[in-house]
C-alpha cells in the first residue's frame, strides 16, 4: 500500500470579486484550481475569464509550490508574474484580471513561531536564560513540544483548548487559567469564559470565576500582553481593581489572541490593528510569580499556538458552514433545473426550443411550455427580481400557479391573483416581469406582457419587437388589473423570448449588448432551425462580452408557429 502524503496545515483564503471571503483547506497534492468542477477542480472559481484548468498547488520537498496549468494570462504572486514559485505565508495569488479572484496562501502561525523559538532557546546560555533542569526549563520546554502536536490532532476542540490551557497554567505556575472569547457576531462586545481550568488540570465552572476586567481591558487596548509578577508593585489602577482586591490576587498574565499572530516576545506582542481578534488567555494566582526569560518565551509560543488553534477552529467552522450552504444551494439548483422543461417536444402547431444559464448557482429566470387542451399551447418566460435562493423560491411559486392552468383558467385572472398575493406579502420583496402567451392551432396568439422586454417577431425576413403594449410587473403595484392582447401569427412566424440577461449583457468596457444588436442578428434568419437560432444568439452574446463577468441570468425561449396544413403533414 502506498504511503499517504501528510500535508502541513495550509489554507487558501479566497476573495471573490464582490470581496466576500471564504476559506478552503488544502487537503491533497496536487490541489487543482480552475473554472468548473467537471474537470476535477478542488477549488472552483466562477469567472469565465479564468481557464478551466488554471493552476495547481503542489507539496514537494517540504514546501508548497504554485504550478501554472494553462491560465491564459499567467499567474501572479504578489503582483508579479511567476512560474512555479514556492509559496510563503501571506502570498497573494491573482490571475492577471481586473475585478476577479484573489487567493491568499495561509499557513499555521504556530509552525512558523515554534521553530523560531526553539532556535532562540538553542542559542541561549544556560546561566543567561534560566534554562536548567533544576529550574524546570526542560519540563516546560517539553510542555511546549507537546502543545505543538495539538494543532494537528483529531481531538475535539474543547479537549485541545483544555490541554493548551493546562499547559499554560503549568508554565506560569498559576492557580487558574481562562480562555475568554467574544460573542459570535459581536467581536467588540463582552467576552465570555469559554473554558476554565485550575492547577492540576482540573476543570472549573466558567460561572464561578470573575477575571480582572481591568487587566483584560488594558491588554486589549494595548494590543499586547499584560504580565504582572507582583500586583503589590503594579500600577494603582490594577491594585485598586475590585476583583483583584476581592480575590487577593498577586500575579496576572493576560494575552490577547489574534489570527495570524507574528509576536516574537510577550514584551513586544503588539498585534496589527487589522488582525482578527480571537479572544484572551487569562492566568492569575494568589502568589507572586517570577518568570524567567525562557518562561516568557515558552508562554508566548503557547499563546501563538492557542491563537492558531482558535483560528483554525474558526476556519473549520466557516468551511463546514460553507459546505452546508453549498449542499443546500446544490439541492435547490438541482430542483430548479429539474423543474425547467427538458427535451422540449414539438407540438402539432408549433416548434419550441429553450435554454437557461443562471449567473449564480440558482437563478431568478423561468420558462415553460405546456398544453391547454387539444387546440391551445401556453408558453411563458419570467424574470424574478433579485438573484439567488429568494428569486428561485418565487420562480417555483410562479411555476406551480401557472402550470395549474392546464386544468382551465383565465390567464389574466391568474396573474391578477399572483400579483395581489406578492403585494400582500410585501416582506417577500420580489416581483417578476413576464411574457405569457397562449397560441391556438389557427395562429391566434393571446398574450399578456407584464413589464417584460418585448419578444422579437421574425416574419418575412424582418425582425421586430412589436409586443410593447403591457402592464406592470407581477407583484410590483397593488391592485393591478391584467388583460390579454391578441395578434394573428402567420405560418413560419418565430417568436424569440429572452430575459434581460441577453440585451443587458456587458462587455469589459460596460457597453450593453442591446435590443438593436439582437434585431440585427436575427434579420433574415426566419428559415433557420430553432436550434441554430438559439446557438447564434448565445454565441453572439458571448463574443460581445469577451469573458466579462455578468450579473444577470441568460434565458431564451423560441417558438415557431406552423400552419394547420403543415401541422397535419408533420
Amino acid at each position: 500500500m502506498a504511503d499517504t502524503l501528510i500535508l502541513p496545515d495550509a489554507v487558501l483564503e479566497v476573495v471573490s470579486p464582490d470581496r466576500k471571503r471564504r476559506f478552503v483547506r488544502i487537503t491533497q497534492s496536487p490541489f487543482l484550481i480552475g473554472r468548473g468542477e467537471e474537470t476535477g477542480n478542488h477549488l472552483n472559481l466562477t469567472d469565465r475569464r479564468i481557464s478551466r484548468q488554471c493552476a495547481a498547488i503542489i507539496f514537494e520537498g517540504g514546501k508548497f509550490y504554485l504550478e501554472d496549468r494553462g491560465q491564459r494570462r499567467g499567474l501572479f504572486v504578489n503582483g508579479e508574474k511567476a512560474e512555479n514559485p514556492a509559496l510563503s505565508a501571506g502570498d497573494s495569488i491573482t490571475f492577471g484580471l481586473e475585478d476577479s479572484y484573489e487567493i491568499i496562501f495561509r499557513t499555521s502561525a504556530a509552525e512558523e513561531g515554534i521553530p523560531n523559538l526553539l532556535t532562540r532557546i538553542g542559542g541561549m546560555t544556560m546561566s543567561g536564560s534560566g534554562f536548567s533542569p533544576s529550574a524546570g526549563g526542560l519540563g516546560k520546554l517539553n510542555l511546549l513540544l507537546e502543545a505543538t502536536t495539538l494543532l494537528h490532532s483529531q481531538l475535539p476542540l474543547d479537549s485541545v483548548l483544555g490541554t493548551m490551557l493546562d499547559h499554560s497554567v503549568a508554565v506560569t505556575d498559576a492557580d487558574r487559567g481562562l480562555l475568554l472569547v467574544p460573542n459570535e457576531g459581536d467581536p467588540g462586545g463582552m467576552l465570555n469564559v469559554q473554558l476554565a481550568r485550575k492547577r492540576g488540570a482540573t476543570r472549573l465552572s466558567p460561572e464561578s470565576i470573575t477575571p480582572s476586567q481591568t487587566a483584560v481591558r488594558q491588554a486589549i487596548e494595548k494590543h499586547g500582553a499584560i504580565v504582572t509578577e507582583d500586583l503589590a508593585q503594579a500600577g494603582v489602577d490594577l491594585q485598586a481593581a475590585q476583583s483583584i482586591v476581592a480575590q487577593r490576587l498577586r500575579s496576572i498574565v493576560v494575552i490577547p489572541l489574534y489570527a495570524a499572530s507574528r509576536a516574537n516576545t510577550m514584551e513586544s506582542a503588539i498585534e496589527p490593528r487589522h488582525s482578527t481578534f480571537l479572544g484572551v488567555l487569562y492566568l492569575d494566582s494568589t502568589r507572586p510569580a517570577a518568570f524567567s526569560k525562557l518562561d516568557r518565551q515558552i508562554l508566548d509560543a503557547l499563546a501563538v499556538e492557542a491563537a492558531s488553534i482558535l483560528d483554525n477552529a474558526r476556519l473549520v467552522e466557516r468551511e463546514r458552514e460553507r459546505q452546508r450552504m453549498e449542499q443546500e444551494i446544490g439541492i435547490a439548483r438541482d430542483i430548479q433545473q429539474a423543474l425547467l422543461p427538458h427535451g422540449l417536444k414539438d407540438y402539432p402547431h408549433l416548434a419550441v426550443s429553450g435554454i437557461n444559464f443562471p449567473c449564480l448557482a440558482v437563478g431568478g429566470d423561468y420558462f415553460d411550455v405546456f398544453p391547454i387542451g387539444e387546440e391551445q399551447t401556453a408558453f411563458l418566460l419570467a424574470d424574478v427580481s433579485g438573484k439567488g435562493l429568494g428569486a428561485a423560491l418565487v420562480t417555483t411559486m410562479l411555476q406551480g400557479a401557472l402550470t395549474g392552468m392546464t386544468l382551465g383558467a383565465d390567464p389574466a385572472l391568474v396573474l391578477n391573483r399572483i400579483s395581489d398575493f406578492l403585494c400582500e406579502h410585501s416582506e417577500v420583496g420580489r416581483y417578476a416581469t413576464m411574457f405569457f402567451g397562449i397560441l391556438n392551432r389557427n395562429g391566434e396568439l393571446e398574450y399578456i406582457n407584464a413589464g417584460h422586454p418585448s419578444p422579437v417577431l421574425l416574419r418575412g425576413g424582418k425582425a421586430e419587437a412589436p409586443f410593447t403594449e403591457g402592464s406592470f410587473p407581477v407583484g410590483l403595484v397593488p391592485d393591478t388589473e391584467y388583460s390579454c392582447s391578441r395578434i394573428k401569427l402567420e405560418p413560419n412566424d418565430t417568436l424569440v423570448l429572452f430575459s434581460d440577461g441577453v440585451t443587458e449583457a456587458m462587455d469589459p468596457e460596460e457597453a450593453m449588448y442591446g435590443t438593436e444588436r439582437l434585431l440585427e442578428l436575427l434579420n433574415g434568419q426566419e428559415e433557420s432551425p430553432l436550434a441554430d437560432l438559439q446557438k447564434n444568439i448565445l454565441e453572439s452574446v458571448e463574443n460581445f462580452t469577451r469573458g466579462a463577468r455578468q450579473a444577470d441570468d441568460v434565458t431564451l425561449l423560441l417558438v415557431r408557429y406552423r400552419a394547420a396544413a403543415q401541422a397535419a403533414t408533420v
